[in-house]
């Protein structure tokens, strides 16, 4: 796409093109969560008419609309990662109870649980027009993409009963414990410990980086069951462990943004339930692996809704409108417009992606890789695209607080943020080793 050298004044001429051209991450993002899933019950996504599927999308247009809660005093979080005041918290769980209670998040999710029980396309209709809306994101984000996906998938019927519901209505808030302090990506070395003792198992450890800690009631927790097997994955436990147990600890951890998403959660001498463990004993790892599927967008099956509250590359452009060099805007500067040309492409790139992969002719030399690297790729696009946004404030972009900071600090708030989106869930460079791996075939 050409630009005219006078200021991309085009652009503001051909807006339709342009929103059409830079898609907005946060729907990117949610395109990686509206597949069509495999293993959980659903309806046929076929048997609505293009008429009803209309008048679906303007009735959530005009409750979105209608509903779209009135932006707070107080600073709201990108993400569940930077959710660390109780104002933060309650503002973002009312919001889901909310949409949940209109009908708008687990629309596809069987009804017996607490779902829609509707057609998958009816919930990625809603999800688009929450992102078009810029409402805020479902704090829920584990219990909605990861942990209710997988009990969906392969949890007891009990489970389902218990867990489904408070997972859509933001009741039962969801944290994840895999990382520790000395085991990130290396999951597999993971060291906290849980001791059989009759109708309990005993958890002694840490994990860290639990998002959410501190206002979850339960987390999706890998521990040690055994030192014994052919491998260390094989003394792996998966439990879905209440939080309120007595000798269980969350302790928030301070960020270089001054917010408190993460803690450290401590385990001394912590009895849950035997009933928490999923599946059996020495499992933990193929279950642990399907968990991380659905966090990587890899495997579909999300309740849907937003899970973040990202910039997106129209706000980078108004940005370069109002930043200046040299005395003029910055979008007038040829290197500056070169750069912002190559990050609208791959953003509209990346939107694209999912549809690509329903398309066999354009997903046939390596059909996994479009969902393998959806998480490699939005992550690092995210993170460059604040970088970006930062070198276009010049000596500005080294504000972070104060009234001089552009926006009040948002974009270095978001840039120090993103690069959490890099490391959780598999670090950017273990994602290039599993396409490398398990996409290309390339030896270990």
């Amino acid at each position: 796409m050409a630009f005219e050298p006078k200021g991309l004044d085009k652009v503001s001429e051909t807006k339709a093109v342009h929103k059409t051209f830079c898609v907005n991450l946060s729907v990117k993002a949610v395109n990686f969560q509206a597949r069509a899933e495999r293993n959980i019950k659903q309806g046929d996504s076929m048997s609505l008419t293009q008429a009803e599927l209309k008048d679906f999308e303007q009735q959530a247009e005009n409750w979105f609309a209608e509903n779209k809660p009135k932006k707070p005093d107080f600073i709201l979080p990108e993400t569940f990662m930077e959710v660390g005041s109780d104002q933060q918290f309650q503002y973002l769980r009312d919001w889901q109870a909310k949409v949940y209670e209109a009908g708008y998040v687990g629309m596809a999710w069987p009804k017996e649980y607490g779902g829609g029980g509707k057609e998958q396309g009816l919930q990625d209709i809603a999800t688009k027009v929450m992102a078009k809306h810029r409402v805020p994101f479902l704090p829920n984000t584990i219990g909605l993409n990861w942990a209710g996906p997988l009990i969906l998938s392969m949890g007891t019927e009990e489970e389902k009963q218990k867990y489904i519901k408070g997972i859509l209505s933001a009741e039962d808030i969801w944290c994840q414990g895999f990382s520790e302090p000395d085991h990130g990506s290396d999951l597999g070395s993971a060291q906290c410990k849980a001791v059989k003792d009759g109708d309990d198992y005993v958890i002694n450890g840490s994990k860290i980086w639990t998002s959410l800690g501190s206002y979850a009631k339960y987390m999706i927790l890998i521990a040690r069951t055994s030192n014994e097997g052919s491998s260390k994955y094989a003394g792996l436990s998966f439990f879905l462990a209440p939080m309120d147990a007595e000798g269980v600890e969350p302790r928030p951890i301070k960020k270089l943004t001054g917010e408190y998403g993460f803690c450290q959660t401590f385990f001394n001498d912590a009895r849950i339930p035997a009933t928490s463990l999923m599946g059996k004993e020495g499992e933990g790892w193929k279950v642990a692996m399907a968990t991380l599927m659905f966090e990587r967008g890899a495997t579909g099956g999300q309740a849907g809704g937003l899970a973040m509250m990202d910039l997106s590359i129209n706000d980078i452009v108004e940005l370069a409108r109002r930043t200046k060099r040299n005395g003029r805007p910055a979008i007038e500067d040829n290197h500056v417009r070169s750069q912002l040309v190559e990050l609208i492409t791959e953003s509209k790139n990346n939107a694209l992606m999912s549809a690509r992969s329903k398309i066999s002719a354009l997903a046939t030399d390596w059909p996994a890789a479009v969902d393998m690297s959806g998480k490699l790729r939005g992550s690092e696009l995210k993170r460059r695209m604040c970088q970006f946004a930062l070198s276009l404030q010049g000596a500005n972009g080294s504000r972070f607080i104060g009234t001089d900071a552009v926006d009040g600090g948002m974009w270095q708030r978001s840039y120090l943020n993103a690069f959490s989106g890099t490391i959780g869930g598999g670090t950017s460079q273990i994602q290039h080793n599993i396409i490398g791996e398990r996409v290309l075939g390339l030896p270990k």
